[in-house]
């Protein structure tokens, strides 16, 4: 079953927590989706979403748009989660293979229902990613845009600035914030 909202390990535990209390048994618990022992019963479904809901999750009944949570959680999961490993992927080939479905199907209807592409989506991610290490202080803008797979530290700041307005230095001398994962878009 995809669970949307779903972006974070604290979100995967919460959800786990939720199954938990339900009574549900989990077989794999993973960003967005969730394998349980067996398909809970209409009673147990609607429980379930009450509980997640109560916690800013929700059930995705709808095919179209369990797709478009798999996308999400998995962009997620590939900027924020799996450290450079998509600096080493090619997106729409990373997508395919984990959804099964041909890339330009996944586009088209990513982009009719978000607004946007999912590449656009991809970059907004890198870029709360970039906001989010500017805000750890820990490394330099050279190994930021290193670590988030921007060529060179001025396509970093290019892009930087087209999406905040400012560049990277004076978003971290003004101390500006970042944006819930699930609330990119």
């Amino acid at each position: 079953m995809t669970i949307r909202n779903m972006v974070c390990d604290r979100c995967r535990a919460a959800v786990g927590r939720v199954l938990e209390a339900q009574g549900l048994q989990v077989r794999h618990i993973e960003l967005g989706e969730v394998e349980l022992e067996r398909e809970p019963r209409a009673d147990e479904r609607a429980a379930l979403r009450d509980a997640l809901l109560a916690l800013g999750f929700d059930l995705v009944d709808d095919r179209d748009a369990t797709t478009i949570e798999r996308i999400k959680a998995a962009i997620v999961k590939l900027v924020h989660h799996d450290g450079d490993a998509h600096r080493r992927i090619k997106l729409s080939e990373h997508l395919s293979g984990l959804l099964h479905k041909e890339y330009s199907g996944l586009a088209a209807l990513f982009t009719e229902v978000e607004g946007i592409t999912i590449e656009q989506y991809f970059l907004l991610q890198r870029m709360e990613r970039v906001k989010e290490l500017i805000k750890y202080d820990e490394l330099t803008v050279s190994e930021i845009a290193d670590r988030t797979g921007f060529s060179s530290v001025a396509h970093l700041s290019a892009q930087f600035k087209k999406f905040t307005g400012m560049t990277p230095t004076a978003f971290k001398a003004l101390g500006h914030g970042r944006n819930p994962l699930d609330r990119v878009v």
